[in-house]
């Protein structure tokens, strides 16, 4: 009984299931027949757009009849680029991505021919290398070349005990309120005298608003600061000492806590005949240990100047020519520190949004001086990261963002109106640099890191 209707059930399902299948079948034959009507009948007109887009398109060979431009012949290949605008017209995002404008890229014999070519011209003394391309807004540049010892000013002469006394007191965290905060917790030796953060962490663990800049040759800085709010490295102390977000402390909790520490007055006393530790002394001292960091001549760029030609890389040398030339680096990063110790604004202002921070106008209230920052030097460029006063770039990040010209974002529109409203350096224009000239560029800016400095913690009092 059970074997019957088991036997019966299956033979419906079957007959069920073979059913379905006959109508999807007939479904899918009728949906295709009426696909392949209605192609076929569409066929002239797809054809003819097909037609017009291969010969009017983007790729076509036929657009040198309707629009200006040149043939580029390289070694190896011959391709069609229109010439780049002189200025950027357009407001520009973050990276545009215009292959035709790209500069053409050679085949490797050519490469090598040029680094060839341009290693005999730089082997000549700096005087007779070839004329960098200025902007007409520049009418001067220091040449580039190896770093001078820093001077000390008449009021804070250099002396060994004063050096010895500020460095104990740089890597004294008891000067800070919290008693553990130092001037090495944002400016680490290995780090290129910078701390490898976006934003340090200041007094509480408090997030600060700016990358922490990198002291290396501080001392020939005339301006400090992102903004260049103070005019000297014992201005800098002072202001971070008292700087309710970093050191946070004042004159009397300093005197205080160093005159009771045993070890600190006889030092004072060597280094300014005065056993009294007054916070005036405390950032002299600490002034004239950080004017000795400076750079050594150990990276490859001063051992190549030095008469060592093979120390850069062809591709370096094709990015020391293209900084000097074509991607015009040189107009704000010249002179021994690579840096022109202006103000300058690359776009990143972020007015009216979350990250906005007005730079320079902060100190001087001028409105073109809104979102400028001061222009750091690349020495030891590659242990600095991240980069620029928010930290939001890694090396080819940037090279990208000054390859796009900077940023010109569009303004919010509540502020769109504002009298204040930042424009981007004009001196900054699209480069239409290729990979293989960013490249060249990031090996050159390579060719600028020394030898890993470690200035260990000295024994305190």
């Amino acid at each position: 009984m059970l074997s019957h209707l088991w036997q019966t059930v299956l033979r419906h399902s079957l007959f069920n299931k073979a059913q379905h299948s006959t109508r999807l079948r007939v479904s899918r034959k009728f949906m295709n027949d009426k696909v392949r009507k209605i192609f076929w009948q569409a066929f002239p007109l797809w054809g003819i757009l097909l037609i017009l887009f291969w010969l009017f398109g983007p790729v076509s060979p036929f657009l040198t009849l309707f629009k200006p431009g040149q043939f580029v012949t390289n070694e190896s290949t011959t391709t069609w680029r229109y010439p780049p605008p002189a200025v950027s017209t357009t407001p520009l995002d973050f990276f545009p991505d215009d292959r035709r404008d790209l500069r053409p890229i050679r085949s490797d014999e050519a490469y090598a021919e040029v680094a060839k070519t341009l290693r005999q011209m730089y082997q000549l003394p700096s005087d007779e290398w070839p004329k960098p391309h200025l902007d007409p807004s520049v009418n001067e540049i220091q040449e580039l070349g190896p770093v001078p010892k820093a001077k000390f000013p008449a009021n804070n002469p250099h002396s060994d005990e004063k050096a010895q006394l500020g460095k104990m007191l740089f890597f004294d965290g008891r000067l800070s309120r919290t008693q553990q905060m130092s001037c090495a917790s944002c400016h680490i030796a290995e780090l290129g005298w910078s701390d490898g953060r976006s934003r340090s962490l200041g007094h509480g663990a408090h997030q600060l608003k700016r990358n922490t800049p990198s002291l290396l040759n501080a001392g020939h800085a005339s301006e400090l600061f992102w903004d260049g709010r103070v005019g000297s490295i014992e201005e800098l102390i002072v202001a971070v000492l008292a700087n309710e977000n970093e050191m946070a402390t004042s004159p009397q909790e300093i005197q205080a806590t160093l005159s009771n520490i045993e070890g600190y007055p006889p030092l004072f006393q060597k280094a300014f005949n005065d056993p009294t530790p007054t916070q005036a002394r405390v950032a002299q001292a600490i002034a004239t240990y950080v004017r000795t960091i400076t750079s050594e001549p150990s990276a490859d760029f001063d051992r190549f100047l030095a008469g060592e030609t093979d120390r850069l890389s062809d591709s370096a040398i094709r990015g020391l020519h293209l900084f000097r030339t074509d991607a015009r680096c040189i107009n704000c990063h010249h002179g021994p520190q690579l840096t022109d110790q202006k103000f300058h604004n690359i776009g990143l202002v972020y007015f009216g949004r979350k990250y906005e921070d007005r730079g320079r106008y902060y100190v001087t209230q001028k409105a073109e001086d809104v979102g400028r920052f001061r222009t750091p030097g690349l020495r030891n460029i590659e242990r600095t990261a991240p980069y620029t006063h928010l930290g939001f770039f890694d090396l080819p990040g940037l090279i990208n963002l000054y390859n796009a010209g900077g940023s010109r974002p569009k303004p919010r529109p509540h502020v769109a109106d504002s009298p204040l409203l930042p424009e981007t350096s004009t001196m900054l224009i699209p480069l239409h640099l290729n990979k293989q000239d960013k490249a060249d560029l990031l090996a050159f800016l390579l060719s600028l890191t020394e030898r890993r400095r470690r200035d260990l913690m000295p024994d305190l009092p």
